[in-house]
């Protein structure tokens, strides 16, 4: 192709290995430091810099500095939704670097998706909601419904807020393991936020896996069940 978006070009970006290795680990929401990166890519320092220049030019990152220290962080949603969309093409044509195993197992139930809830239980909040009628999927579009925004404010979530900031409110996004979608835009990075402030779920330091509590994971699935579609929905 002639015109239009140089897809090759950001392709060819993300196909180096080590340079999937240094998206993959930012995908965790975190802002890391070159030298942590190139450990992430199990590259020399001087190697893993070329890479983030690269990177950088490409517009995949956003380059920050702080004091002494220079971050790196993946440089939108966009880019992050990609990178999802693309571990599960990987996923789904068996292409997986490592065997399954309690770690994967972990992944696959509840991870960071750059700043949302993903997995199982990120697509089980998805669904939840659009069984009850709190968002609704109009053409590509996902809107929250007024009896959405009512339970959004009810779970201590500042809908006002968010509604009135230029990030998109709902986005659907591609969940690699389950090739399903979970819930993504500043309303998904709200209720992990959320999930978060109420002790229900904490970030694994090294990895993206969310734990939940058993607690929190009783009252997560108390809180966002999907019901039968063969059952009457309980009213809100």
């Amino acid at each position: 192709m002639k015109e239009g978006p140089d897809i090759a070009r950001v392709a060819a970006l993300i196909g180096d290995p080590a340079r999937a290795n240094i998206l993959t680990a930012l995908m965790s929401g975190k802002a890391l430091t070159a030298t942590e990166l190139a450990q992430e890519a199990g590259v020399t320092l001087q190697t893993a810099s070329s890479h983030l220049a690269r990177l950088d030019q490409g517009g995949l990152l956003r380059p920050r500095k702080q004091g002494r220290h220079k971050y790196f962080s993946l440089a939108s949603d966009e880019v992050a939704h990609v990178l999802e969309a693309l571990m599960g093409l990987a996923a789904g044509s068996g292409h997986l670097r490592t065997r399954t195993g309690p770690k994967d197992l972990a992944l696959r139930r509840a991870r960071v998706c750059y700043n949302h809830l993903a997995g199982e239980m990120g697509i089980q909040l998805y669904q939840s909601l659009m069984a009850r009628g709190f968002i609704a999927q109009y053409s590509d579009t996902l809107e929250l419904q007024p009896s959405g925004a009512a339970f959004v404010r009810a779970f201590g979530i500042d809908i006002d807020t968010l509604s009135a900031a230029r990030a998109p409110l709902c986005r659907d996004c591609l969940d690699w393991s389950a090739r399903q979608s979970h819930l993504a835009g500043s309303l998904g990075r709200a209720f992990l936020s959320r999930f978060e402030q109420l002790g229900w779920a904490r970030r694994d330091g090294k990895t993206r896996i969310i734990r939940f509590s058993a607690a929190g994971d009783q009252a997560f699935a108390t809180t966002f069940d999907v019901p039968d579609p063969g059952s009457e929905l309980p009213h809100e």
